[in-house]
């Protein structure tokens, strides 16, 4: 059994996602080994990281303000096509599509997806603001991925956006079925995007 404070960090790490308790181990194991300049670099990023990063308010991306503006740069720039929206299930996602500089509307950042259509699975998701933000657009992109909970998320989405009125499409085929957004290439995503039906 690890000192209190060993395990203490272990279970903090394993609650991140894709780490499991024996990563967990090695990470604590590698941070005891580090000089404590480094160690006081790592404290001082995730304590910088609460208090700098903010939500932006209209589609949850995080970003650090410059000034008092609530928007993310994205949301900000003025050459965005604001009659676009592009629903993605988490931050990466946006990140991923934004490289492929084909895109020039605006993101909502849905916050994951329905599993199994579970009623708490439904509740954790953005659908209320996401509702809000359509009321301004002519077009939404389900972006989600192409995976079981995608799909069953994008099919929700469908169904909950139809009293709208408002045309929504999905991401082309080219995106391998069971791949993540986070980890398509650009070329693929890009082309995508262009194909989106």
């Amino acid at each position: 059994m690890y000192s209190p404070s060993i395990q203490k960090l272990i279970e903090q790490f394993s609650k991140f996602p894709t780490v499991g308790p024996r990563t967990a181990v090695r990470f604590v194991f590698h941070l005891l080994k580090l000089p404590k300049e480094e160690l006081g670099r790592l404290s001082e990023s995730i304590s910088s990281l609460q208090k700098e990063v903010k939500l932006c308010s209209f589609c949850f991306r995080p970003f650090e303000p410059f000034d008092a503006a609530q928007g993310c740069e994205i949301c900000s720039d003025i050459r965005r096509d604001k009659a676009l929206l592009c629903v993605v299930e988490k931050e990466t996602d946006l990140e991923t599509i934004e490289k492929t500089k084909k895109y020039q509307g605006r993101y909502f950042i849905l916050g994951g997806t329905v599993s199994k259509l579970m009623k708490e699975d439904i509740e954790k998701l953005r659908i209320k603001e996401l509702q809000e933000r359509a009321r301004d657009v002519k077009e939404i992109i389900l972006a989600t991925n192409p995976t079981t909970e995608g799909e069953a998320t994008a099919l929700y989405l469908e169904r909950t956006l139809k009293p709208l009125n408002i045309k929504t499409t999905r991401l082309g085929r080219g995106l391998p079925v069971g791949g993540e957004l986070e980890y398509a290439d650009e070329e693929t995503l890009g082309s995508s995007l262009d194909n989106r039906k």
